[in-house]
């Protein structure tokens, strides 16, 4: 069991991107079902803590590649420990929710209740391994534009532990078809087709014309935390990735942008900025511009992306609403000393409190910048403010050449099925990428390489019913995991009050019995 339940935690990491391995996870998990089979409390919370550090060792080890081999692996061992802390505690529960009829549906919902905290806590969370994240491609990603994450990864779970409860029929009452089967034949098939049934309804064509965009990698040293002494540097990159951008334009080798977009903290700005004013100018369109920016008579930075117009300077800005605990803010400073090295040099951020559908070329766009397109709530907000586009202005230089960019893409794929949006990410050392509505991958760039493209993009408008819902989705699935846990506890108190009361008037025949007989 110890063996399954960690190549199910492997197999789990193995369908995030690069791989296009969408189709493994509800296998992963119909191991892990089977894993907790008729296990106690205790024991499920043993298999489900293996699950977890394999997965999450594997799903995060370019944290390791972040820090390199100075600072050592604690950071990345510790939040791996937490996080497989979650999913023990949400094995734990298994046991509970396992005797109600249709236990594949409960015990997804249970797993996914320690997703719900982790999108909230500790430090506003770290939702990264996500089930529905693993979902960029293939049948189920549709379902996404119905429920979000949430629900793109109850479909999946479902299909996994209905796969398990399956095999265990099978087992148990061998290959003659039953209708004990049935049921988690049904789970198995239903998310499925559920799936692949919202294919046709996912939009894909322009609704209020398109925009050709523009997107700058300047690109960034393969250094790790070393770059935290390399901002000119990374500056200069985009200046000159820029002008070479300029030049295409003015050959014909590319069309004109509408607009063009660099990537999260591309630069530093300081009040103004006469070279990017400069630029500007000279592209003559308005561009988007990720920064540190902290504005005249401020001493708090911000991770913003700034709209920049020709002639005029920063117009609009939006600032990062979630920030990178122990990076861009640090939390409990006595004790992130031992974690992370940012402790002693680093300024909390300024945090943003506003949604944005920044106004710039006529078109609405909605800025996520970086880690906050793992959270729900922050391109819905957008997209309801107005956004028609979806940009993703990141900078993964630090993380290496591994998968964790890949990872982060993927995200923003789901993202755009969810919506009902293209999205344009920008990334200072890649992956860049041109998103369709759809999460179909229409351009996009390579690691640690200085690039540019040039593509048209479709605006849209109308908001999908995961954008109508809004949270309520994920409410609904909380909600049924905890009545589900109460039932269940419910119906073991019930199951044991019975069996007492069974040995009691067993025991008071007997003891009659005996009497008489004497």
């Amino acid at each position: 069991r110890l063996a399954l339940a960690a190549g199910s935690g492997l197999l789990f990491h193995a369908g995030f991107a690069p791989r296009s391995w969408w189709w493994v996870v509800p296998f992963a998990f119909a191991g892990l079902g089977l894993v907790l089979h008729r296990r106690g409390g205790w024991g499920a919370a043993g298999y489900g803590l293996v699950f977890g550090v394999a997965f999450n060792l594997a799903h995060l080890v370019w944290i390791q590649d972040f820090l390199g081999e100075e600072f050592g692996p604690a950071p990345w061992l510790a939040l791996t420990a937490v996080l497989s802390v979650f999913v023990a505690l949400a094995c734990a529960l298994f046991p509970v929710v396992s005797r109600l009829p249709g236990a594949p549906v409960w015990q997804a919902l249970v797993f996914l209740l320690q997703e719900a905290v982790l999108l909230r806590w500790p430090f506003n969370g770290f939702p990264w391994g996500r089930v529905g994240f693993s979902q960029a491609e293939g049948a189920y990603l549709s379902l996404a534009s119905l429920g979000g994450a949430p629900l793109l990864g109850f479909a999946v779970l479902v299909t996994g532990f209905g796969l398990a409860q399956l095999v265990v029929r099978v087992r148990e009452g061998g290959l003659r078809p039953s209708r004990r089967w049935v049921a988690p034949a049904l789970a198995v098939v239903l998310p499925v087709v559920a799936g692949l049934a919202t294919w046709p309804t996912i939009p894909t064509a322009p609704e209020s014309g398109t925009r050709t965009v523009a997107v700058v990698q300047g690109n960034a040293p393969d250094v790790g935390i070393g770059l935290l002494g390399r901002r000119e540097e990374i500056r200069a990159n985009h200046f000159a990735e820029s002008a070479k951008l300029l030049e295409d334009i003015r050959s014909g080798a590319v069309p004109r942008p509408d607009l063009v977009v660099w990537p999260e903290t591309a630069t530093d700005v300081r009040g103004g900025d006469p070279l990017l004013d400069a630029l500007a100018e000279e592209f003559d369109v308005p561009m988007l511009v990720g920064s540190l920016h902290r504005p005249d008579g401020s001493d708090l930075t911000a991770n913003a992306t700034l709209v920049w117009e020709p002639g005029q300077g920063i117009t609009g800005q939006y600032t990062k609403r979630e920030l990178v605990p122990f990076a861009e803010y640090v939390p409990v400073r006595d004790i992130a000393r031992w974690f992370t090295p940012f402790v002693d040099d680093t300024r909390d951020m300024r945090w943003g409190e506003e949604a944005a559908a920044l106004d710039v070329a006529g078109t609405r766009i909605g800025p996520v910048i970086c880690y906050e397109v793992a959270y729900d709530y922050v391109a819905r907000e957008n997209v309801l403010a107005g956004a028609e586009l979806l940009v993703t202005p990141t900078n993964n230089a630090w993380f290496g050449p591994g998968e964790m960019s890949h990872q982060q893409l993927a995200m923003s794929r789901v993202r755009a099925v969810e919506h009902g949006r293209a999205v344009v990410v920008a990334a200072t050392s890649g992956i860049s990428a041109i998103v369709a509505p759809d999460g179909e991958v229409m351009r996009s760039t390579s690691l640690y390489t200085a690039t540019s493209m040039v593509a048209d993009v479709p605006l849209r408008q109308q908001t999908t019913l995961s954008d109508r819902l809004g949270a309520w989705t994920e409410y609904a699935l909380v909600g049924a995991a905890l009545a589900a846990v109460v039932a269940g506890f419910v119906l073991r108190s019930h199951s044991m009050r019975t069996t007492m009361r069974a040995d009691a008037t067993e025991g008071e025949q007997h003891g009659g019995g005996h009497t008489a007989h004497g």
